[in-house]
């Protein structure tokens, strides 16, 4: 890996080293004569917790790894202010997620493609999420073998594991044994962004060969301040780093990746956004571009909590000192075990109503009841089933607060802002709640704690999702992709009138795509790699 040296001009600088910043600036490493610099804000990821997938707990709890926004207050949601979390390091968020690898639905991405963004129907993008990846089941038409990134089957399965997927089945959800095919819709064990039982991010996949190379540069604990222009054309990369302001140049192109709440605050602080909103901060207008920071989506978290009489959950073993002993050696010895298993082993995609085109929510089974985004977990054995709504029709925004960097944003998500949401989610409270309540479950004693409501009517219902939902940490579109008057990036994901200005990351989703993000934003780094390489001179 190459040395930074502040004042060093680079052929690309990709600002932000997550799900796509990484692949992108991995990509553009492998041809020799690119000169590459990877700037992150957080440090290494060094901690021995990230590479244990139920170490996400320890990272998430540690603030020199996260990006700690939170929400203003959400009407619908009884005007409560919402975490909204980031990986601060390097690997981004895919060294502090759940792991979950889901693609979405063909039918989100073809959406896409009907809403301007040419190029991204799910026949061009298949081949990356292929690419990406190291499929440990084996190589077919819909999986990759040679890719960076593996995926692997969970290695923790339990009697109530399998009994929430029999409850799932009974409750009208078939049983699925992949879900990342072209029908998506089913219940079963997920598969993970690991390796060997350990965590697969970014970091850890796409940069541990790439950081050898002698072309690539990477800076943590640098903060992207704003980037400068020279004539419409963006040259310059700002920096604070350590006390210490630096500016770096790039020779081809700068590549922001700095994901859907971090890019756009990077674009207006730069200039670059709704006039009116720059003006009024002191913010010298530089390029009128009014979609930035709109179209902001996030899936909203909602659970059921229940007691259990099982000794399957975290909570039980975490109480009983031989339990621990025996987790530890299984994870240490061979990589399995409730350590190797993540937030959520299973679960599973459903369509609230018939006639739906794909799966509109994803319901979670999760062996443990925690408080405080993991960091406690409660005394008494328990699980928790939890959805989210995968394509919300609610739109909120991000902004900067003020010039300076160090000042956090303005995140309104907006949720259940359109009767639709609110009624998926009341199906979606009342299908999970079906699940819990199946006899497949009953030999685990379940006792619901969250929400026990006497009667389950919809303004009961509505309440305790107002008073109790989260966000799922995966916000998207707040730069998003196509060519209307709001557009931020066009389908190359160039940012719409600057040149030398791409955009790689969650921001650029015109719809929200059905499940997690991580495998999505890998793919997005694969192709915007491509697209940089085939527009080089020949």
């Amino acid at each position: 890996m190459a040395q930074f040296h502040p004042h060093e001009s680079y052929d690309y600088i990709v600002v932000g080293s997550g799900a796509s910043g990484a692949v992108v600036a991995a990509r553009l490493s492998e041809n020799p004569a690119h000169q590459v610099l990877l700037i992150e804000a957080g440090p290494d990821d060094t901690s021995p917790w990230i590479g244990v997938p139920l170490g996400f707990a320890r990272v998430l709890a540690n603030p020199d790894y996260m990006w700690r926004y939170e929400s203003g207050p959400e009407k619908a949601l009884d005007n409560r202010s919402l975490a909204m979390w980031r990986g601060k390091l390097l690997g981004g968020s895919t060294s502090v997620n759940g792991m979950i690898y889901l693609r979405g639905a063909p039918y989100d991405y073809d959406l896409w493609r009907q809403m301007g963004a040419v190029g991204w129907s799910y026949e061009d993008v298949l081949p990356y999420f292929r690419k990406a990846e190291t499929q440990s089941r084996g190589a077919d038409e819909h999986h990759g073998g040679t890719g960076p990134l593996h995926v692997e089957d969970v290695r923790w399965r339990t009697p109530l594991s399998d009994a929430f997927i029999d409850a799932s089945a009974s409750a009208g959800v078939p049983r699925i044994h992949d879900f990342n095919r072209e029908d998506i819709e089913g219940v079963g064990y997920f598969q993970f962004t690991t390796h060997r039982g350990s965590r697969a991010s970014t970091a850890r996949t796409y940069l541990k060969s790439a950081r050898r190379r002698r072309n690539l540069a990477i800076m943590t604990k640098a903060v992207a301040t704003h980037i400068e222009l020279e004539n419409g054309v963006a040259k310059t990369v700002c920096l604070s780093r350590e006390g210490t302001t630096l500016r770096v140049s790039a020779r081809a192109e700068i590549i922001l990746s700095c994901g859907a709440l971090g890019t756009p605050q990077l674009l207006e602080r730069s200039g670059i956004g709704d006039p009116a909103m720059l003006r009024q901060l002191g913010i010298p207008v530089r390029h009128d571009l009014s979609g930035v920071g709109k179209n902001l989506m996030e899936h909203l978290l909602v659970k059921r909590s229940y007691l259990t009489t099982s000794r399957h959950t975290l909570n039980a073993i975490m109480a009983n000192p031989l339990a621990q002993l025996s987790a530890g050696l299984r994870y240490g010895l061979g990589k399995s075990g409730p350590l190797a298993a993540g937030p959520a082993p299973a679960g599973g995609l459903a369509c609230t109503r018939p006639g739906l085109p794909a799966p509109d929510i994803n319901f979670l089974f999760h062996p443990f009841e925690v408080d405080n985004f993991g960091t406690n977990l409660a005394r008494e054995s328990s699980f928790q089933i939890s959805f989210f709504p995968l394509r919300p029709e609610s739109r909120g925004h991000v902004h900067i607060s003020s010039a300076d960097h160090r000042d956090a944003p303005i995140v309104t998500p907006n949720f259940l802002d359109t009767p639709d949401d609110i009624r998926t989610a009341l199906d979606a409270l009342r299908l999970i709640g079906k699940i819990g309540r199946s006899p497949s479950l009953a030999p685990f004693g379940p006792k619901e704690v969250l929400p026990d409501l006497a009667e389950e009517t919809d303004e009961a219902l509505l309440a305790y999702i107002r008073a109790n939902a989260t966000a799922a940490f995966h916000s998207a579109g707040s730069c998003r992709m196509g060519e209307d008057a709001l557009a931020v990036v066009d389908p190359q994901l160039r940012v719409r009138g600057i040149a030398g200005l791409r955009v790689a990351d969650a921001s650029i989703m015109p719809a929200m795509p059905s499940g997690a993000l991580n495998a999505i934003c890998i793919m997005i780094g694969e192709k915007c790699a491509d697209m940089i390489k085939s527009a080089e001179p020949q």
